[in-house]
């Protein structure tokens, strides 16, 4: 199922997203990195974007995407994590949270959407190329945001 995100699940979505970025991808970087897993509140909902989340069937987080509002036209993917037990095609949960994402940007009339991702993570590449985003150089990048650099790639889709 999926959720907007409420403060009830910040422990298990700061759990999820560091089990995933440093047991599973081994990318070595802590919470104090990327403030805004402490506060999605103000980092997500309350600057215009959102943030959702994937529960099990005990109503645990098994997933989490968010998005950011940077314009009103752009807005930036962050935080997309499953856990690897409910990854696949199979069960949808990827999928899932991002079309709620999609429906989201289309609903606010954002007209791109820009991420970032460690290079190692190439799993989730296949997926951003799959669902239509473009691999951009960080010099075209059309606005200015802070992500911690792990050899990142940039992605861009375009909604229009």
């Amino acid at each position: 199922m999926i959720k907007t995100y409420s403060d009830k699940y910040k422990e298990e979505v700061v759990n999820l997203i560091l089990h995933v970025q440093n047991v599973e991808y081994a990318v070595g970087i802590s919470a104090e990195e990327q403030p805004d897993i402490l506060d999605i509140q103000s980092a997500y909902i309350k600057s215009g974007g959102n943030f959702w989340v994937a529960l099990n069937a005990n109503d645990e987080v098994i997933g989490s995407i968010g998005l950011q509002k940077k314009t009103n036209e752009v807005a930036v993917l962050k935080k997309f994590f499953v856990y690897k037990d409910y990854r696949g095609k199979e069960l949808g949960i990827g999928a899932e949270l991002y079309q709620a994402l999609i429906d989201f940007t289309k609903q606010q009339g954002f007209s791109k959407v820009i991420l970032d991702t460690p290079s190692k993570a190439t799993r989730s590449h296949g997926f951003y190329k799959k669902v239509g985003f473009k691999e951009i150089s960080k010099e075209n990048l059309t606005i200015t945001y802070d992500y911690p650099d792990r050899d990142s790639l940039i992605f861009e889709l375009d909604l229009r």
